[in-house]
């Protein structure tokens, strides 16, 4: 029993006394491993106390800070340590030596120690920013307004868009006036529905507090960023009050402050400001020829008025129209001629531009060419003209900046004015026909026209009329164009005049661009779709790349064609290029004869079937019918469907070219049609030798497929 004084008693000190000699006897050496037995378990067993407090009778010492060495002597080691040299270390102490093996039966790797890896925290701000750098890039790219917002929207992170109006706005300050005014068209599509109005204050604050870093790569960011703001207010994107409540919290001597004291000042207090500032960077992203136009006559008449070169030259580069200063070329000569004193400044303004590149060479060659061409007209009112054209001629060949072939180019197309009076003849009628299209949208009438006119020769002058007056006029017309051309394809073009045809349109483009500012877009859409329709095949647009002149821009016309191809969702794309409209028809058709050839397999009646196919009332497209119907026959094995084909045969609903561009149309997918039908070419044959039998096929069906398919004719 222990005292109450705290002290060991008898009993508890001889517990203590045969603890200490077990454990001496369980370490025999210092050189051997710790013990399996700890003596925490010794003292357990015996359920040994030791009080908290209190002293030993031995020498004022505790009894738990006593040891004795080998050598006899008492030592007082360190609290709660291991002792010093020569002693045992730590009672309790027992993983002093041991360590893990992984080539233990019982190693464990979830005892191995932790390691900690360092690894890099993603910023979501940082991550976002990227994002919408790839956003702006795509829609300054493709003006679509509608994508950049869904883009936006799948983006997330709402409460970071006043960064994007800071970048989207910034990126655009560096670039040209179509950047401009795409980007606050963008801001106001945005407004409300994607970004909140708060969040619209916070980033143009944003960008007010980074003026001053802007100003340091735009010389006029000042400038440019007043307008963003007074536009801001115009489109009722900022309230007027902002530029107040900004005001209040910007340094006077900021960059930013100066960009609100610019915009309230010097636009937002014009007269008629709305209507300025909306046109103030060309108030459309798409300029019209006549505005850029009447851009090109007024810098240079504020040239003849300022005489600085250097500063019409930038207003040149700022048009960003390179294709279009054949233009600048034509109107400075017809300026130089209407002002006499005017002449020298001219001519040197072209010179300066021709040296610094700006204008090509072949732009010159083509602004004089144009200039020639309208001499006579231009002879009425100005009566020297051709007295002053011939003068200048001279000069600018022997400065350089004419290219001397331009004397050899004239007098060949002068020549080549001289047309073949039946040529002149036809054209003119097709372009009578092609009108009354665009007016009727009645394609077996065009048809009929063209066959009365018995020139298939001149098949390809038709194309390329019949898309220069669509190019000119708007998409429902484009989308008529290329319904018509796979119609005239089935009936009587042949692939070959279609490849020339678009050949002379791709020569001509850039005449064409003269009054068509787009002209190279929408001839790649033309091809591409083109393509889609079937009217051409992909190796097609290889053969016009080869027949198209080495220094035309068609090269670069058929390569945006196959860009538009290999789109994703390029069919769907393409199909809807125009809006749809007549096109849709034919897809229509498509789905519709697919559904009555599959009722009339099922048990329909054949005369029913006919007068679906009536009902149509588009016979330029019952080649879909025959090629349908085959597959069908092929894949059910079924030939009910050639009893149809005969019927409609008999009753004149499905001619011999129908049925033989049909035929022809299976024979060319047919390697395609044998992985999924193995014998497709043993029933393509059966069916093709029916056919002849039959008199459904031109005679000039049966050599071609003999000489495709060497089976057949075994057959």
């Amino acid at each position: 029993m222990a005292s109450s004084e705290g002290f060991l008693t008898d009993e508890q000190r001889e517990m203590l006394k045969i603890a200490s000699q077990n454990v001496e006897t369980a370490l025999p050496s210092p050189r051997l491993s710790s013990s399996p037995k700890s003596p925490t378990s010794l003292f357990s067993d015996h359920q040994l106390k030791v009080p908290a407090v209190g002293k030993a009778p031995t020498g004022g010492i505790a009894v738990r800070h006593v040891r004795r060495s080998h050598s006899g002597k008492c030592v007082r080691v360190k609290k709660d340590g291991g002792g010093g040299k020569g002693t045992w270390g730590k009672l309790l102490d027992t993983d002093g030596e041991s360590h893990i093996d992984q080539n233990d039966p019982n190693y464990d790797s979830g005892e191995e120690p932790y390691q900690l890896v360092g690894s890099t925290i993603s910023d979501p701000l940082d991550e976002y920013k990227k994002a919408v750098v790839s956003i702006i890039e795509e829609y300054f790219s493709t003006s679509d307004v509608e994508l950049a917002a869904s883009d936006l929207k799948d983006l997330g992170s709402s409460e970071y868009h006043p960064y994007f109006i800071k970048r989207l706005v910034s990126m655009s300050m560096d670039r040209h006036d179509k950047e401009k005014e795409m980007a606050s068209v963008l801001l106001s599509a945005l407004y409300a529905d994607v970004i909140s109005p708060p969040q619209f204050r916070d980033g143009f604050v944003m960008l007010l507090e980074s003026a001053d870093d802007l100003a340091v790569d735009i010389l006029d960011a000042v400038d440019i960023l007043a307008l963003f703001i007074a536009r801001a207010v115009v489109d009722e994107i900022l309230p007027p009050a902002f530029l107040t409540r900004a005001q209040k919290t910007l340094p006077e001597s900021s960059k930013g402050y100066q960009v609100l004291h610019t915009a309230e000042k010097s636009y937002l207090s014009a007269p008629h400001h709305a209507e300025l500032l909306e046109r103030r960077w060309g108030g459309s992203t798409h300029v019209t020829v006549e505005e850029m136009k009447k851009k090109i006559a007024d810098l240079l008449r504020e040239y003849v008025e300022s005489g600085d070169t250097f500063e019409a030259c930038r207003c040149i580069r700022e048009l960003g129209v390179s294709f279009f200063h054949h233009e600048v070329v034509k109107r400075a000569l017809v300026l130089a001629m209407e002002i006499q004193t005017a002449e020298p400044l001219m001519l040197k303004l072209l010179n300066e531009a021709a040296e610094e590149g700006l204008i090509s060479s072949s732009q010159m060659v083509k602004g004089f060419a144009r200039l020639a061409e309208s001499l006579d007209d231009l002879a009425l009112d100005i009566p020297s003209a051709k007295t002053l054209f011939q003068s200048i001629v001279p000069k600018a060949i022997s400065e350089g900046w004419l290219d001397a072939s331009f004397t050899k180019s004239a007098c060949e197309d002068g020549e080549a004015q001289n047309e073949d009076k039946r040529l002149r003849q036809y054209k003119k009628e097709v372009v009578t026909i092609i009108h009354e299209y665009f007016l009727s949208d009645d394609i077996p009438e065009l048809i009929r026209s063209l066959e009365d006119l018995r020139l298939p020769e001149f098949n390809p002058i038709f194309l390329k009329k019949l898309i220069t007056l669509a190019l000119d006029r708007k998409n429902r017309e484009k989308e008529m164009a290329s319904v018509l051309l796979s119609a005239l394809h089935i009936e009587i073009f042949s692939t070959e005049d279609i490849v020339n045809g678009f050949v002379m349109l791709l020569e001509s483009a850039e005449d064409t661009a003269l009054d068509i500012l787009d002209a190279s877009n929408e001839l790649a859409l033309f091809l591409a779709r083109a393509v889609i329709d079937d009217v051409l095949v992909p190796l097609n647009l290889e053969e016009i790349a080869s027949k198209s002149p080495q220094n035309c821009s068609g090269s670069e016309t058929v390569r945006m064609a196959r860009s538009l191809i290999n789109a994703r969702h390029a069919g769907e794309r393409l199909l809807r290029c125009w809006g749809g409209g007549t096109g849709w028809a034919v897809e229509d058709a498509k789905d519709k004869i697919m559904k009555l050839l599959e009722e009339y397999e099922s048990g329909g009646v054949v005369a029913e079937a006919c007068q679906c196919i009536r009902d149509f009332g588009m016979p330029f497209f019952n080649h879909e019918v025959v090629k349908k119907a085959l597959v069908m026959a092929m894949e059910k094995k079924n030939d009910r469907m050639l009893d149809l084909l005969q019927v409609c045969f008999d009753e004149g609903l499905i001619t011999i070219n129908q049925m033989t561009k049909g035929f022809t149309r299976v024979k060319d997918g047919l390697d395609d049609l044998a992985l999924d039908i193995p014998n497709a070419k043993d029933k393509f044959s059966f069916y093709m030798d029916y056919a002849q039998k039959k008199g459904w096929l031109l005679p000039s069906f049966g050599a071609s497929v003999v000489e495709a398919l060497p089976a057949a004719a075994a057959f």
